[in-house]
């Protein structure tokens, strides 16, 4: 039977632990944190550059329980993502927001199927690249040590994409407000992680 799964439980339940995405950080749950900057890069990205600044500061000004320092850091944060030139392909022709994928693939444990969102992809001819956003601070030095759950969430995600698009080169990578960084991730530790997933082939 397929058992379906949203892919951060899949990769939770593989053998490396993950921390949990409700500890505090700053004062500030940073679940809370991460949702209203995810929010921020979902939305922006339509929006005229000019008009970027003005549109975020309204949507934040919704938000009662963020302070101004809270409201200017997380506006801030995004700003930072769609202003930095390593980023233009992310946000440029061929990428969309939120973008539901569901299915299962070859490389996936037999009877796992995913459900879930991703946060940015671009499809072009050639490639399709799937884009995690990350607001932890401080973000990791490098690929090699971000948290191995992300790796594995990626994974599932190109695994399952390289089923929808067969023939096309499938990229994932993870963006880090805190910097901002763009890590891109070796398909060899995709691969990787694939392999530790419980009831992998």
């Amino acid at each position: 039977a397929t058992a379906w799964s949203s892919p951060s439980q899949a990769a939770s339940r593989s053998r490396i632990p993950a921390p949990s995405p409700l500890s505090r950080q700053g004062g500030l749950d940073r679940f809370r944190r991460g949702d209203v900057i995810h929010r921020l890069l979902q939305l922006l990205p339509d929006v005229a550059e000019t008009e970027r600044q003005g549109t975020a500061e309204r949507l934040l000004a919704r938000e009662p329980d963020l302070s101004e320092v809270q409201r200017a850091e997380m506006i801030g944060a995004a700003m930072g993502v769609l202003e930095h030139p390593d980023f233009a392909e992310v946000f440029g022709p061929g990428s969309r927001a939120e973008v539901a994928l569901a299915g299962s693939a070859k490389a996936l444990p037999e009877g796992l199927a995913i459900s879930g969102r991703v946060d940015r992809l671009v499809v072009t001819p050639n490639r399709v690249t799937v884009v995690d956003y990350k607001t932890n601070r401080p973000a990791p030095a490098d690929i090699s040590s971000a948290d191995p759950s992300y790796v594995a969430q990626l994974a599932i995600y190109a695994a399952v994409l390289g089923e929808v698009f067969p023939g096309r080169e499938i990229r994932a990578a993870l963006v880090w407000t805190d910097g901002p960084k763009l890590m891109p991730v070796p398909e060899k530790m995709m691969a990787d992680a694939l392999a530790v997933l419980p009831g992998a082939r």
